[in-house]
């Protein structure tokens, strides 16, 4: 393909439509260059059409050397060369280019990866709702076990529908907030002596298959906020080795208690579970 043909082709690929529907235009630098390759009587000594782009090309920006790679096979082989790439990475990113290789196969796929921001993209449906999920809850008081329920999971998502009677105004305010929680009631209520050692372990399975997670392992409820009547718990969530990103989760959860006057002893009246760290809504 002659240069002044792959010109045109490459002004019209510059031309293209956005996501957004707006024409994108080269760049005035981009524009100068390409006018450059259409006249070969101005090229320097003897220098064939190879070796011109060569020269031009490390002055484009990425989004127009992106675009020429679409004009001939010629334009594209010359412009795959990882080092022009490297060139733009160290522009953006220069601490990148101090190591010998990229992170990812080449500097090309780093700079396509992450060269502009990733509109924001709704949570796609969930592969799981409460009605397929099955919760156990178990808590100890020092060593006896003073609860211990098997909690369908749509019961946990409908929660305390109306909070109990007598419960602070702070801890009514909490429950009755728009933050998304999941909650049951326990019947009969349970007092645990101040000072003493529980622990509460969750594990969730599914219902359609034998997969279950641990949620909570023996841990332990050794904060006590006074001013909202909860007493809390948490582990930090362990994700599978595929996700080696994913981190400092943790799963939240509360005893919550009456103030029945008595500084020595919390009267527990309701459980509370989230995961505020990573979701807020149901879905997440």
């Amino acid at each position: 393909m002659g240069l002044r043909v792959s010109l045109l082709v490459a002004v019209q690929v510059s031309l293209m439509k956005r996501d957004d529907g707006m024409v994108s235009m080269p760049s005035q630098r981009t524009f100068g260059m390409l006018i450059l390759l259409s006249f070969p009587g101005t090229w320097p000594g003897r220098m064939n059409s190879e070796e011109v782009l060569k020269v031009v090309f490390p002055q484009l920006d990425g989004k127009d050397l992106a675009s020429c790679m679409l004009v001939s096979k010629q334009w594209r082989d010359v412009a795959q060369d990882d080092y022009l790439w490297k060139c733009l990475c160290a522009k953006r990113w220069p601490s990148i280019c101090k190591r010998p290789q990229p992170p990812t196969m080449n500097f090309y796929n780093l700079y396509r990866t992450f060269y502009k921001r990733r509109r924001c993209q709704a949570l796609l449906p969930p592969r799981l709702s409460f009605d397929s999920l099955d919760f156990y809850i178990d808590i100890w008081s020092e060593e006896n076990l003073i609860f211990s329920e098997i909690v369908p999971g749509p019961f946990l998502k409908t929660g305390l529908k109306i909070p109990a009677e007598g419960i602070s105004d702070m801890l009514r305010y909490h429950l009755e907030s728009s933050s998304y929680k999941m909650t049951l009631s326990v019947e009969p209520r349970f007092s645990i002596p101040i000072g003493q050692t529980v622990s509460v372990s969750v594990l969730v399975a599914r219902k359609d298959s034998n997969m279950v997670a641990c949620i909570l392992d023996k841990a332990l409820f050794d904060y006590i906020d006074r001013t909202s009547y909860r007493a809390l718990a948490f582990n930090y969530l362990d994700f599978s080795p595929k996700h080696p990103f994913i981190s400092g989760i943790r799963a939240w959860i509360s005893l919550l208690f009456m103030d029945d006057g008595n500084e020595g002893v919390i009267d527990v009246f309701g459980i509370e579970m989230d995961f505020c760290d990573a979701a807020s809504s149901e879905d997440e």
